[in-house]
């Protein structure tokens, strides 16, 4: 049974983020929807003055949630508990529409195709009970041929997922000579391959393994045999690719590191360009008209972990859209908060690398923005001069899905 719509109301006295500018302006929310700017209906009303009112978060990356069912390396949690929290942490930070990156992956453990069953089949058994709209980014490591079933099931789902085509593991079979970020395309006849014997070898096992609950001799064991496969690959990815197109799905190509990398994916429809890895990419997608995705936390630090481009310095260069919660949730709203800080551009100018262009990306024409008819995805932010934000409420189809009230 669908839930009834909340009655009408109004939020007035906010500073509202639209799309060219910050105006005062009074929201009416009816029916799930923005209704009307500058109402003054006569309806129940949330005062919000003081406050500002921004398009609710669109997270197209975000793999926190594995933080809730592995909080500790080798310690699972039931995953219905694990899900429900994560839904919370979601509303509380502000996104209404969430994408979790699904490692379906060959390792046995968290991000096995079994760990991806029962996510995919618990979130389909929330469904009523969740705050926000959780739907699912199938982040297909392309040597599992174990996740296909499931990758069908998930297109066949009340949620339509997208698909990110994602290979650690020719990483992990990388020679250490080669730079991860300048590494040629997975499937080039070329491509630099590790001694056997390499010590580096067993150190990248090592962590998979502790990961994956197993011992090293048989992680090894298990990553030469999936290593074997690699013929198979290429053609694999052409049939999961068609499967997207056919549904019309979008699709991302993670970690490229090479223009011929996102040349070949852009040819099969993957038109999002996820955290590629070096500038000459990143300036091929821009080129082909690609979306260009980096981590929220890289913008929030001031710069990318693992040593690849800068977020900032991306957008800066007109090579960054949209920015993903990736592994931290809160860093979405820290993101803005530094890039306002740091000078990049007014609010109207930042926000939609958080909402309206992944709801563009991925395909979702209602949401994103804050105009009549949208759908009133919402969210209130206490910002005081000088301070960090904090998300007060947030709104999912104009139900309220999550609310603060501060001590003061």
């Amino acid at each position: 049974m669908t839930a009834p719509m909340p009655d009408p109301f109004r939020i007035d006295g906010a500073r509202v983020v639209l799309d060219d500018r910050i105006a005062e302006v009074s929201l009416l929310i009816e029916d799930g929807r923005i209704a009307a700017l500058d109402s003054d209906r006569a309806v129940p009303r949330i005062d919000a003055a003081g406050l500002i009112l921004a398009p609710a978060f669109v997270d197209i990356h975000g793999d926190a949630f594995e933080r809730q069912l592995m909080p500790r390396t080798g310690v699972m949690l039931p995953t219905e508990a694990a899900l429900l929290e994560t839904d919370r942490q979601l509303a509380a930070n502000g996104i209404a529409t969430a994408y979790h990156a699904l490692t379906l992956s060959w390792e046995p453990g968290l991000r096995s195709v079994e760990t991806g069953w029962e996510v995919f089949e618990t979130l389909k058994r929330l469904a009523p009970r969740l705050n926000v709209e959780n739907r699912l980014q199938l982040r297909w490591e392309t040597f599992c041929l174990e996740a296909l079933p499931l990758i069908e099931a998930a297109l066949a789902g009340p949620l339509p997922p997208s698909i990110a085509f994602n290979d650690h593991t020719s990483m992990l079979m990388r020679d250490p000579g080669t730079p991860v970020q300048e590494r040629p395309y997975d499937h080039d006849p070329a491509y630099p391959v590790i001694a056997l014997d390499h010590p580096e070898l067993d150190r990248r096992l090592a962590d998979r393994a502790l990961r994956a609950g197993l011992p090293a001799d048989e992680m090894r064991a298990l990553a030469l045999r999936v290593w074997g496969r690699r013929p198979q690959v290429p053609e694999t990815i052409a049939r999961v690719a068609g499967w997207g197109r056919a549904a019309g799905l979008a699709m991302l190509s993670h970690d490229d590191s090479q223009p011929e990398t996102r040349a070949i994916y852009r040819e099969m429809g993957a038109r999002i360009n996820e955290f590629p890895m070096n500038h000459p990419t990143a300036r091929a997608a821009r080129a082909a008209g690609d979306f260009i995705i980096f981590g929220a936390p890289n913008a929030a630090r001031g710069g990318s972990h693992l040593g690849s481009a800068g977020a900032a310095e991306m957008l800066r260069e007109g090579l960054c859209d949209i920015l993903a919660s990736d592994y931290y949730y809160p860093a979405m709203l820290a993101a803005m908060a530094r890039l306002h800080a740091d000078g990049l551009g007014d609010l109207p100018q930042l926000w939609p690398l958080v909402s309206g262009y992944p709801a563009r990306a991925l395909g979702l024409a209602d949401r994103g923005r804050i105009a009549e008819g949208l759908r009133a995805d919402l969210v209130l932010i206490d910002w005081p001069e000088g301070g960090a934000p904090a998300v007060r409420q947030t709104f999912v189809a104009g139900r309220a899905a999550y609310a603060a009230r501060p001590a003061g």
